[in-house]
Parts: structure tokens; C-alpha cells; sequence
């Protein structure tokens, strides 16, 4: 039988000197000899003092063991405050700033030596903190969350060497501690890091110009304005304004620096050259508080007129950066503990369930957007996304009770209005209601034209124009508020019903080929899709194809089996759509 290891849980503090290399290239004596009295009056005795065990030390670093996660956070924060303190009263040149990274896991003891995952994640942590910083992993924090008084930054997953799947890391803020040493250490050399605001927060840094030529320039940064006008408009999100984002112009910049000194999680920059009648464009989305590179693309396109290159180049790059920045806010706060939602959290939950399309997934964002309502009453975003699952559980067919959704749908867009009655959200729900429940196109067409002239890049607002025109019976009009919705938006996880609305706009244009193709194009995005079925249907069965019709009907009622075109119609807004429903009966839907 082998010997027995001995095992436990413990909380593991991983520290080492950033930039330790280059300091001992400059002064090997004095940087070993400075080390040596900062350990000895400092970093040792703040460790013992909060029970920590210093197991081993490096040349450069050591490791230390806690019994509990709130001692070791305490200890590293504790010895950060020290270091800053130390440092703003020698030069520059000569500080010490220590990196340290925390992971409470299970470790292996052996021969007053300790091993295992537990250290193996701490000293990786160690290896992504800023120096002066501290990082800790995700148990870490849930072990000290509410206990220590300090404020983290979400890191998000972040990929570690020799750790099999990303971890979920936290920064600790150590700027916004009442901490005179630290304001002091900090402030000597730089402003005080902003904090970050409670909603996504993204400057545009001016775009670099690769040609030498003047008059690129003058486009790079009138095209940069108009990003930043663009982004502005949706509310959703904290848009540094032009004159402190162009005071970084023509200087080499440290993106996660950017972030702190303008107080924003994400930042969009990038470059312009000019050749061969040719202007190329490359962009990048970078989260300021990680480092990571969250988009990245390139446009090239003819250099002719200036002006028209510049509003298609800012609409593809708003196009592209919005979704991103609203996807990767929605991974965030799926990761986020249940107990420290916001209301901003479980609005972007709910929109995430709204993506499954299915009965359960709306019941479920209902339930989340009326929690957020009740945290927050004034977020319009929560009383739109609450009318939305009311809404949709009326145009499905999923309710069980019909008047109650509609007048909740009713009464939540009301609120939403009355919280801001030029709020593209607000007028584009507001205008799909007032054309599916009661059949008033003047009113509901009002509604969608304030909603996209509020905001011409916002690719809900055009969807919701798209369908109040395809209820009204203006099918042209209808198509090109699609191909807008999606031209704006062309990775949106709900793109399926873009198209299958597409379809039904082209049945009744007597397409019937185009309709079957973007129906077809829809179940390719989400094969689960109902309407795509119900249009690929009703198109087949008017070009005469009735097998593939009654087939496509068949793979409809195995997701709506309680379908029939009576209740169909009764649910609303199917005043124009004659070959639809005819198309419907042809393929052999129940009546």
C-alpha cells in the first residue's frame, strides 16, 4: 500500500515582482538588497499578521497558504496598500510592485511543501494581475464576496497555461479603497482609475492614419465621430465623448491604461490606409479591463465618393460592434451569481432566453424582465422586454390565457412610452402592438418611423418597422425593413424571424420561389422555427410542389401540434395576409 498523501482545502496566495528581469539588468545589488528590506518590514509580517504561512519564496516571488480565502484577500490587498505607500516616497526606477494572484482549492502537503491545483491556478492567476494588482479566481470570490470590503471588476474567463478550461477571474479595484497610500503611489505617476459605470461603457480611440496623406486624416476622424454618434444613440450604452476619447490622438497607448483613465470596460480602435484608389479600414474591439481582442475585421472599398464611403464604413463597423459588445455583456451576466443580479443583469438574461424561441424560453424571459421591472421601474428596457414575451405568447399562440397577456403587453408598453416617448425601444414595441392587437397601421407606421429616425442603426427598431408594414399590407416597404434589420445585424441570434417575415411579405407579393428560399434560409438558422415552416408551407403549395408542402406542414405541426388557422387568425394582425392563409389550407393545416 503507498504512503498516504495528505490533502486539504486551502486558500493559496501566489505573489512575484513584475518586472523583476529588468530591475536586476539595471542594479542587481540594490534591487536584491531593496527586495530584502520591503519583505523583512513590509510584505512579511502584513502576511503573518492575517495568519498566513509563507511556505516558500523564489528569487523573485513566494507562496503562501491561508486557512480561509477572506484572510488571503485581506493579506494581498493589505500588502498592495503597503508597496504603494513604500513607493511614492522613493523614485520611480527603484519601486517594487509585487503581482498576486489567489485561488482557494484543494492542495497537496508534503515535506513542509505544498502542490496541486490549488497552487497551480494561483500562480497563473498571479500571471495575469497588473502590477500592484491582485487577481483571484471565481471561488475565491464567492468565498469573500460580501465579507471583504473591497470592489472587483469581472475579468471574465480567461484562458490559463496547463489549466485545462478557462477560468473565471476577478480584479480587485485596489484604486477605489480608502486607501491614502494607494491614492498616493498612484496619483504621483498617473490619474486616479474612473469607475466603471453600472451599464457597458466603450470609447472609439481616433483611427490611425497609414497613408501619410492629409486628407485621409480628416476622413479617419470624421469617420470616427460618426461611429461615436452612431454608438450614442443606443441607450443601452456609456459612449465616451469625442473630446476626451481624441486627446489620445498620435500617442502609443495602453488599451487597458485608456480603460482606466476614461473609465470604460471596452475600446474600439483602428486604422485607415490609402492605396491604389483603394481606402482599407481594419477595426478591433478590445476589452480594456482584460486585454482580451473581442472583434477584429477589415472593409476595403473604392475611394470615390468620401462622404458615402464614410456613412457605409460607420454603419458596418456599428453594425458588427453593437451585437458584439451585447452578446459578450449577456455571457457576463450568465456567468454572474443568481443573489447579485441587477436589473441589468436579468434583462440581458431575458434576452438571452427570448434567443431559444420556444414556450418555456419566453415564459422564463417574462418572468426575468418582470423581476428587473421590479428592481428598477424606470428601465424601459425591462418594460419592453416584458411586453415582448407578453406580446409573443399572444402572436404564438402560447398563452392560457389571451385578454391577460394583451393587456399586460398593452400596459407595459404604455409604461415604457411614458418613460421616454422618444425611446427607439419603446416606439418600436409600441408600434408592433398597435398593429398586431388592434389593427390602427396610421398609428403603429407613426410609431415605427419615430422609433428608426431615433435611431437609424438599430436593428430591432427596423424588425419592428418591417412587420408593422407587412400588417398594413405594404409588402415592398416591408422587404426593405428586413434587409435593413439585417443588414444591421447579421450574426443576431433571432435572424430566422427576419427571414421567415421576409417570406411571408414575398407570398404575398406572389413570389413564391423567393419565398420558399428565404424560408429555407430561416430552418437553416433555427430549424425549430414554426413560421419559417408555415411560409415554406403556404409558398410551396401555391408553386404546386404538394408533397414538399404537405411535408413542410407536417414538420410544423410536430412544434405546434395545437395549431389551426381559425385561432391563428383570432390571435390578430393577419388582416392582409389573404395568400398566406390560402396558401396554409392548400399545404393542409387544420382548419
Amino acid at each position: 500500500m503507498g504512503e498516504r498523501v495528505e490533502r486539504r482545502l486551502a486558500a493559496v496566495l501566489a505573489a512575484d515582482v513584475a518586472g523583476y528581469s529588468r530591475l536586476m539588468g539595471l542594479d542587481e545589488e540594490g534591487t536584491l538588497s531593496r527586495l530584502k528590506a520591503v519583505r523583512k518590514a513590509l510584505v512579511d509580517p502584513t502576511i503573518v499578521s492575517h495568519r498566513g504561512r509563507i511556505v516558500k519564496t523564489t528569487g523573485d516571488g513566494m507562496l503562501v497558504e491561508f486557512a480561509s480565502a477572506v484572510d488571503a484577500v485581506r493579506s494581498g490587498v493589505a500588502v498592495q496598500h503597503a508597496m504603494a505607500e513604500h513607493n511614492a516616497t522613493v523614485p520611480r526606477d527603484t519601486w517594487i510592485e509585487f503581482r498576486i494572484g489567489i485561488h482557494i482549492g484543494d492542495i497537496i502537503f508534503d515535506d513542509n511543501d505544498i502542490f496541486g491545483d490549488g497552487v497551480n491556478v494561483a500562480a497563473r492567476l498571479e500571471g495575469i494581475a497588473e502590477p500592484g494588482g491582485v487577481c483571484m479566481s471565481n471561488d475565491a470570490y464567492r468565498q469573500v464576496r460580501g465579507r471583504v470590503d473591497i470592489v472587483c471588476d469581472d475579468m471574465g474567463p480567461q484562458p490559463l497555461k496547463n489549466i485545462a478550461e478557462p477560468m473565471q477571474a476577478w480584479r480587485v479595484r485596489l484604486t477605489d479603497q480608502n486607501s491614502s497610500a494607494v491614492r498616493s503611489a498612484s496619483i504621483a505617476t498617473e490619474p486616479q482609475a474612473l469607475t466603471l459605470p453600472d451599464k457597458p461603457s466603450i470609447a472609439v480611440l481616433p483611427f490611425q492614419n497609414m497613408s501619410g496623406d492629409p486628407e485621409q486624416e480628416y476622413f479617419a476622424d470624421g469617420m470616427v465621430e460618426d461611429i461615436i454618434t452612431a454608438l450614442s444613440r443606443f441607450k443601452w450604452l456609456f459612449v465616451i465623448a469625442r473630446n476626451s476619447s481624441f486627446t489620445f490622438k498620435g500617442k502609443a497607448v495602453d488599451i487597458k491604461e485608456v480603460g482606466r483613465r476614461l473609465g470604460v470596460r471596452y475600446v474600439l480602435e483602428g486604422s485607415v490606409r490609402k492605396a491604389s484608389g483603394k481606402v482599407r479600414i481594419t477595426g478591433q474591439l478590445i476589452d480594456a479591463v482584460t486585454g482580451a481582442h473581442l472583434w477584429a475585421d477589415r472593409f476595403e472599398r473604392d475611394l470615390t465618393d468620401i462622404f458615402a464611403l464614410q456613412d457605409e464604413v460607420t454603419v458596418a463597423v456599428v453594425s458588427a460592434v453593437q451585437p458584439k459588445l451585447l452578446q459578450t455583456e449577456i455571457e457576463m451576466a450568465a456567468r454572474r451569481p443568481p443573489e447579485n443580479l441587477t436589473a441589468y443583469d436579468l434583462c440581458l438574461r431575458a434576452r438571452q432566453k427570448t434567443y431559444l424561441g420556444t414556450r418555456e424560453g419566453f415564459a422564463e424571459a417574462m418572468r426575468l424582465a418582470h423581476r428587473a421591472l421590479d428592481l428598477d421601474p424606470r428601465s424601459i428596457w425591462a418594460a419592453v422586454l416584458a411586453a415582448s414575451a407578453h406580446l409573443t405568447s399572444v402572436v404564438f399562440g402560447y398563452t392560457i390565457d389571451p385578454q391577460f397577456d394583451r393587456n399586460e403587453a398593452r400596459r407595459l408598453a404604455r409604461l415604457a412610452l411614458s418613460l421616454d416617448e422618444n425611446d427607439e425601444t419603446a416606439l418600436g414595441m409600441a408600434a408592433f402592438l398597435t398593429a398586431f392587437l388592434d389593427g390602427d397601421y396610421e398609428t403603429a407606421i407613426d410609431f415605427a418611423e419615430r422609433a428608426v429616425a431615433s435611431n437609424p442603426n438599430h436593428a430591432r427598431a427596423w424588425h419592428n418597422r418591417a412587420w408593422v408594414y407587412k400588417y398594413s399590407g405594404q409588402y415592398e416597404e416591408a422587404i426593405r425593413s428586413f434587409e435593413r434589420s439585417i443588414r444591421l445585424n447579421p450574426l443576431d441570434p433571432q435572424l430566422h424571424a427576419g427571414l421567415a417575415g421576409t417570406g411571408f411579405a414575398l407570398i404575398e407579393l406572389r413570389r413564391f420561389d423567393e419565398a420558399v428560399a428565404f424560408s429555407k434560409k430561416a430552418l437553416r438558422h433555427n430549424s425549430s422555427d414554426g413560421q419559417a415552416y408555415r411560409g415554406l408551407a403556404a409558398a410551396l403549395a401555391h408553386l404546386g410542389r404538394d408533397a414538399e408542402a404537405r411535408e413542410a406542414a407536417a414538420r410544423f405541426l410536430e412544434i405546434d401540434p395545437t395549431f389551426t388557422i381559425t385561432a391563428w387568425i383570432a390571435r390578430g394582425g393577419q388582416t392582409n395576409s389573404k395568400l398566406f392563409i390560402e396558401g396554409l389550407r392548400k399545404a393542409g393545416l387544420p382548419e
